[in-house]
């Protein structure tokens, strides 16, 4: 028994010693990396372009010309449903109108607009191809955030 015991202690100070070996490295790792002054340029550099970044797509959202883009886009969408609506084409209606939901800012409202002045099949053609509308969005978000991130 008293060599397990023995064994057991061994093996607890060893553990005990690497712990203590592996945090002392780290520490000094993290010393000499903090007053590296490159690392200190790199750290600004990437914070001031992060914010940079972040300027420029609040910059993005608020642009009065794009905003003004997106209400014709809207607009137009619209206008292209109601017509073809108007013609007894309901699912080229109902694409326009779910392009027009898109581009909404407010598109819940517009939700209710189109529940009392659409009819009732009309509107339930409109809900079914809202899932089908956000997939295509993120999708193509997506797509798009990957071509602005990509340097070539």
């Amino acid at each position: 028994m008293p060599c397990v015991r023995t064994l057991l202690g061994l093996l607890a100070a060893l553990a005990a010693c690497g712990a203590v070996a592996f945090l002392g490295y780290c520490v000094y790792l993290d010393r000499k990396r903090r007053g590296d002054p490159a690392f200190k340029r790199r750290l600004r550099d990437k914070r001031r372009a992060e914010q940079r970044r972040a300027e420029a797509r609040a910059a993005q959202l608020w642009d009065p010309e794009k905003n003004e883009k997106w209400q014709q886009l809207f607009l137009q969408e619209v206008r292209m449903g109601e017509l073809w609506l108007s013609r007894g084409e309901h699912r080229m209606g109902v694409e326009h109108l779910s392009n027009a939901l898109l581009v909404c800012g407010q598109p819940q409202e517009l939700l209710k607009v189109f529940k009392h002045t659409l009819p009732p099949k009309v509107f339930e053609m409109l809900l079914h191809k809202i899932p089908l509308i956000c997939q295509q969005f993120e999708a193509d978000m997506n797509e798009q955030e990957y071509l602005e991130d990509d340097p070539d």
